[in-house]
C-alpha cells in the first residue's frame, strides 16, 4: 500500500514541489529588477566622497605653509641655573643675536599671490619662505602688518602663482554649521580638523586681549600652533575665517578664527597704504546695568551713585585724546550715538570702528542725573609703528 497521500489524484510532494517553484519564480521576478537598480546606487554611495573632502578640495590648493626668520638678542645667562660640571663640559653659551625660526599657515587670497596670514606669524621677520601645496618654495615679501586685528599681508614673488581660495560671507554663517580648519599645525602640512561654529561675535577682550579689537568665530576644529593664520572654511569649501589662536589649560579645544569680511577690508587697506588706520576716541569703559548700578548704590561704602541705565561707563579718559577734547569725564554714561542706542561698550566700539577720521560722533550722556550730548571727532590710533 502506497505511504504518499493524494489530492485530486496527484500526490501532495508534487503539489507542494510545484507551488514553491511557483513562489520562487515570482520573487525572483520581483528581486531581480530592485537588485539590478540598487547596483549602479551602491557603487555610486561607493565612489561617492564626504562634502569634508569636497570643501577641502576646493580650497586645499590655495593653503601654504609660511616659514619664517628674525635676528633675537640673546637672553642674558644665568650661570648659576646649569649644573657647574654641565658649564665645564658644554662651556657658556656664544654673546650676541641669534636666529630664530618660526613658522605658521596662510591662504592665497588674491590672483597676484596676496597671502592672508596671522600678523604674529611675520611681526618682525627678515625672511619669508613659503611652502605651496604642490611642495614648491617660494620667497615672500611682507606687505604690511595690523596687529589691532592681528592681520597681515603676504605677496608671493612668483609669475607661477597657486589658484586663490574661494572666499565666503562671514555674516551669513549661524552657531551649529560645519566648520573645516586647515593649516600646518607642529609642522604637519595639509592637515585638516572638522567642528562646527561654536558661537559668533565672541570679543577677544574677554579672552584676556585687552590690545586687540575683534570679534571672534569660535569653533570645536582643532586649531593647535602652526594652524596660525590658515582658512576656516564652511561645508561649502569657502573660506570664512582666518585661525588666530586656541584657548590652552582649562578650557582647552576652544579655536578662535578672525571673520573674513574683516580680513578682506583689513587686506585692503594693506594692500594700497600698508597699513590700517583704526579710529579712536580715548576711553576706557565697562558695561553697566541697571542691576549692577542698583548693587552699587547700596554699597554704604559706595563715593558716587550710578545711574540705573544700560550703557557704557567711561573709567578713564586717555590724556590728549579726542573724548578728552571734546569734553568727556570720569563717570560719564554713553548711552547713545546718534540715533543709536549703546547698550554696552561693544556697541560703541563698533560705530567709532566704522567712523571717519576727524567726522564729528554726537555721544549721549548721563551725568549727574542729565542727558548732554557731545561731539566728539574720532582720530588715528596711536603707537602702532
Amino acid at each position: 500500500m502506497s505511504s504518499f497521500r493524494t489530492i485530486a489524484g496527484f500526490p501532495t510532494t508534487v503539489l507542494l514541489l510545484s507551488c514553491l517553484c511557483r513562489m520562487r519564480s515570482r520573487l525572483l521576478a520581483v528581486l531581480i529588477p530592485v537588485l539590478l537598480l540598487l547596483t549602479p546606487l551602491r557603487e555610486a554611495l561607493a565612489l561617492e566622497h564626504s562634502f569634508v573632502a569636497d570643501a577641502v578640495r576646493r580650497v586645499a590648493p590655495a593653503v601654504v605653509r609660511i616659514d619664517t626668520e628674525r635676528t633675537v638678542e640673546r637672553q642674558p645667562f644665568d650661570p648659576t641655573l646649569i649644573d657647574p660640571l654641565l658649564r665645564d663640559l658644554l662651556g657658556d653659551p656664544p654673546p650676541g643675536p641669534e636666529r630664530e625660526r618660526g613658522q605658521g599657515s596662510g591662504v592665497v587670497i588674491d590672483p597676484q599671490g596676496l597671502i592672508l596670514t596671522n600678523a604674529h606669524v611675520v611681526d618682525r621677520v627678515e625672511s619669508v619662505s613659503v611652502t605651496l601645496a604642490n611642495g614648491d618654495q617660494l620667497d615672500g615679501e611682507v606687505i604690511g602688518t595690523d596687529p589691532v586685528t592681528d592681520l597681515a599681508l603676504v605677496l608671493l614673488e612668483s609669475k607661477d602663482l597657486p589658484p586663490q581660495a574661494p572666499l565666503g560671507d562671514s555674516e551669513s554663517m549661524e552657531v551649529g554649521d560645519w566648520a573645516i580648519a586647515l593649516g600646518t599645525p607642529f609642522g604637519l602640512e595639509r592637515t585638516v580638523t572638522l567642528g562646527i561654529v561654536s558661537s559668533l561675535h565672541r570679543n577677544i577682550n574677554s579672552l584676556g586681549f585687552s590690545d586687540k579689537r575683534l570679534d571672534l568665530i569660535q569653533t570645536d576644529a582643532a586649531i593647535n600652533p602652526g594652524n596660525s593664520g590658515g582658512p576656516l572654511v564652511n561645508g561649502d569649501g569657502e573660506v570664512i575665517g582666518i585661525n588666530t589662536l586656541v584657548r590652552s589649560g582649562p578650557g582647552a579645544g576652544l579655536g578662535f578664527a578672525i571673520p573674513i569680511n574683516l580680513a578682506r577690508r583689513v587686506a585692503d587697506q594693506l594692500q594700497d597704504m600698508g597699513e590700517v588706520v583704526h579710529p579712536y576716541i580715548g576711553l576706557q569703559l565697562v558695561g553697566l546695568t541697571p542691576r549692577i548700578a542698583r548693587e552699587h548704590n547700596r554699597d554704604p561704602n559706595a563715593l558716587v551713585e550710578l545711574p540705573e541705565h544700560d550703557g557704557a561707563l567711561v573709567q578713564s579718559v586717555l590724556p590728549d585724546g579726542p573724548a578728552q577734547k571734546a569734553g568727556l569725564r570720569r563717570g560719564d554714561l554713553v548711552i547713545g550715538v546718534g540715533d543709536q542706542r549703546v547698550s554696552d561698550p561693544q556697541n560703541l566700539l563698533e560705530v567709532v570702528d566704522a567712523a571717519r577720521i576727524g567726522a564729528p560722533l554726537p555721544l549721549k550722556l548721563l551725568r549727574s542725573g542729565k542727558e548732554i550730548t557731545l561731539s566728539v571727532k574720532p582720530a588715528p590710533l596711536p603707537g602702532l609703528t
